[in-house]
């Protein structure tokens, strides 16, 4: 629902939500929302063909505002992802099932995903003034990489554009799942221009700056690296990092990774670092070069960013001025003892 304020400004109303108990497509019996957007809700539902299935259905609201012509070709491109979507197969991507119309809304149908999303994880270390362990944090990024190289190859390839920690869910048997197509992309094979009807901008400490432009804005696959760096960024110190548009203004505002977490490494800060960079030519230029980074601490040759970390040198100073000095003084005496 979109209503206007009195300067004319467009305000998103929340839709009311399905009522528990509610059947769709004479099969999905709604059982509890999970999540609500501006432009649509998923659901817990029950499959009453399966018995036992438990999945989630993405609703996706049409726009209030848009005309019956503009409606119509919407919807054809929901079908045209759903059908891609439902071609996906991996064990790191909950599995698409289902595609259906229903009130003029349109429905995604994939399976339910138990377990907590990293988000959770990560609130409970920081209220106990900890951080999560990297070499655990690397393992799941190992997952995650599993699954965006797998999107990546498709043809065309597939943008997922809203990683981030809420959506990806660690399951009870200790498998990364990334969940919420809602923002998804097929990038046109003339590469020249992208088209999406799961409307969204992504969150904003994870969205590049190309993302912004929306549906006028370019994105490739490096876009979805830099979603995957922010996201490491904020799981292995509590904090999101600096977004895009704050960085853009003020270059300084994004604070080092290991100043934040002296723990955390110097390879996986510089490939952090190499993801989240401002233009997408700094970052690596695929998702497996990314993970050489995160397993060797080398960077890509193809990268413009060959410096070390922010800071690095000065932190590596301050925390080992003891040795130094020591290493002075028996440098000075093996002098002295030389001239002697």
């Amino acid at each position: 629902m979109m209503k206007r304020n009195p300067k004319g400004v467009k305000i998103i109303a929340m839709a009311r939500l399905l009522v528990p108990g509610t059947v769709l497509h004479q099969r999905y019996k709604i059982l509890a929302p999970v999540g609500q957007g501006g432009m649509g809700a998923v659901y817990r539902a029950e499959d009453l063909r399966l018995e036992g299935r438990i999945c989630a259905l993405k609703e996706v609201r049409p726009d209030p505002d848009a005309t019956p012509e503009a409606l119509a070709q919407a919807q054809e491109q929901f079908r045209r992802e759903a059908f891609t979507l439902a071609r996906l197969d991996h064990p790191n991507l909950p599995k698409v099932s289902d595609t259906f119309t229903a009130d003029q809304r349109e429905y995604l149908v994939m399976d339910f995903v138990d377990g907590r999303d990293l988000r959770q994880l990560m609130e409970e270390k920081r209220r106990l003034g900890k951080f999560l362990d990297e070499q655990r944090v690397l393992r799941w990024a190992g997952q995650l990489c599993d699954a965006l190289e797998y999107l990546h190859c498709q043809d065309p390839p597939v943008l997922h554009r809203d990683i981030k920690p809420a959506n990806i869910k660690l399951t009870p048997g200790r498998l990364i799942k990334l969940v919420d197509f809602g923002l998804v992309k097929l990038l046109a094979t003339d590469d020249a221009r992208t088209v999406t009807v799961l409307q969204g901008r992504g969150t904003v400490a994870y969205t590049p700056l190309e993302q912004y432009g929306g549906d006028t804005g370019h994105t490739d696959v490096r876009s979805d690296i830099y979603s995957l760096g922010a996201t490491l960024y904020h799981l292995l110190t509590n904090e999101p990092p600096a977004d895009a548009k704050r960085r853009f203004l003020n270059p300084d505002a994004l604070a080092p990774p290991r100043a934040i977490n002296p723990h955390i490494s110097p390879a996986t800060e510089r490939a952090i670092l190499a993801a989240i960079a401002m233009h997408p030519s700094q970052r690596p230029p695929t998702v497996t070069a990314f993970r050489e980074m995160l397993h060797t601490g080398s960077l890509p040759s193809t990268l413009l960013t060959l410096v070390p970390a922010e800071g690095e040198w000065q932190r590596a100073v301050t925390e080992n001025r003891g040795l130094l000095v020591l290493a002075g003084i028996m440098l000075a005496l093996a002098v002295l003892a030389t001239s002697l």
